[in-house]
């Protein structure tokens, strides 16, 4: 409990002296840790980045091994297995539905993405929101003392204003980091499912095979 007190004390502090807006951003922070926290269960139960099996069977198809795809198939645990398996079970499914199909899981993944995309463009602004309010009050606080100006008024409220721009800055460059981390990871998920549609349906095997020369041909009747 003191060691929870401990750690609750500053903030507690910070967020006095702050005034309202440094709480809104502590408010924030704590929303987006949790969206960020969601984000890596969600990656880690699709199996994000976790394909080897699925590179197995895609590669065992692309040679024409039908049953050896079959088989890695199914010690996958890709989410990107059943837009595989729609392309195994059918040659004929048009490339396009299955980007569709593909497009669906990545927008699942994608949720709560946009919410960090805020977080990272808005909590400077919001920052710098308290910070201008801060120093009205400051200048006011000034403006009041009329003749007898002490220099540590001015002083006391322009860095209790500036709090408010370090603390968006804090929620921010963090957010925007962890975006760029899980955008990449997407985009390296777009790309893998993009080649594993093309691979599946147009294996090299079928291309060798359907380009044989007139002479290696089996000669028919």
């Amino acid at each position: 409990m003191d060691m929870v007190m401990t750690w609750l004390d500053p903030l507690r502090k910070t967020a006095e002296i702050g005034g309202p807006v440094v709480v809104i951003l502590m408010g924030v922070s704590v929303l987006t840790l949790a969206v960020v926290l969601y984000k890596l269960w969600q990656f880690s139960a699709a199996g994000v980045g976790r394909h080897k099996a699925l590179s197995e069977a895609i590669e065992a198809w692309d040679r024409a091994d039908r049953t050896g795809a079959r088989a890695a198939l199914d010690r996958s645990t890709s989410y990107l297995v059943p837009i595989v398996d729609m392309a195994l079970t059918s040659e004929r499914t048009a490339s396009e539905r299955l980007q569709a199909e593909a497009e669906l899981r990545f927008g699942r993944l994608e949720r709560g993405m946009r919410f960090l995309d805020s977080v990272a463009q808005l909590a400077p602004l919001l920052g710098l929101f308290g910070t201008v309010l801060g120093m009205i009050e400051a200048f006011q606080s000034l403006q009041d003392a009329g003749a007898q100006v002490d220099p540590s008024i001015l002083a006391g409220g322009i860095w209790v204003a500036l709090l408010t721009t370090a603390v968006g800055l804090v929620v921010a460059m963090p957010t925007a980091l962890i975006l760029s981390w899980f955008e990449g990871r997407m985009e390296a998920e777009r790309l893998f499912a993009e080649k594993a549609i093309f691979t599946v349906l147009s294996p090299s095997g079928r291309k060798a095979s359907s380009h044989l020369p007139a002479a290696m041909e089996p000669a028919h009747g």
